[in-house]
């Protein structure tokens, strides 16, 4: 009896799930939820300044022309830490060409953020967003890893929320060097 129970509560979560998926715009497909468009995209960017990790401050590169690739990330956040040493070892053998990537680390402690991207052999700049301000204003992000696409003109292309693969990766970098 208690097994039937158990069968039916997760059926129904699964029913609960696809529902307000439905609902809130998401498709559900290949057990994976693919978001609806945010609407960050097709907006312009705030510009912003934060410290750099590595020392000297870290800026919004369209505000000098460059398209960029934005990664938030955290030393304590538990997919960045898969992220992370994938996206710096696929930025250090790719020509990004005009794009530049740019990590920023959020809601974190200096030691460990440094510690994090030594250890990962993190090559591009980091911004340091210690108490998560550009993260969750300007960007308006809850949870680590996001990625954001922008263009030179400081207009995002495309977001990626959690932990992006190196084909997304690939396909965000190609879309904005032709855009």
């Amino acid at each position: 009896m208690m097994m039937v129970s158990i069968g039916i509560g997760i059926a129904l979560a699964v029913a609960l799930i696809a529902v307000v998926s439905v609902l809130t715009g998401a498709k559900v497909s290949d057990n994976h939820v693919v978001l609806p468009k945010t609407e960050l995209v097709g907006k312009h960017v705030q510009d912003f300044t934060l410290d750099g990790l590595g020392g000297g401050t870290e800026g919004a590169p369209w505000t000098h022309g460059r398209a960029s690739v934005l990664v938030f990330f955290a030393s304590w956040c538990v997919p960045c830490r898969g992220e992370i040493p994938r996206v710096a070892t696929w930025v250090r053998t790719h020509d990004t060409g005009p794009v530049e990537v740019l990590g920023i680390d959020a809601n974190d402690e200096r030691a460990a953020a440094q510690a994090f991207v030594r250890k990962d052999g993190v090559t591009f700049p980091v911004a340091f967003d210690a108490d998560g301000t550009v993260t969750s204003s300007v960007f308006g992000f809850a949870q680590l890893p996001e990625t954001v696409f922008i263009s030179a003109k400081g207009v995002v292309t495309g977001v990626h929320f959690g932990a992006i693969s190196n084909a997304e990766l690939a396909r965000g970098v190609k879309a904005l060097r032709s855009a």
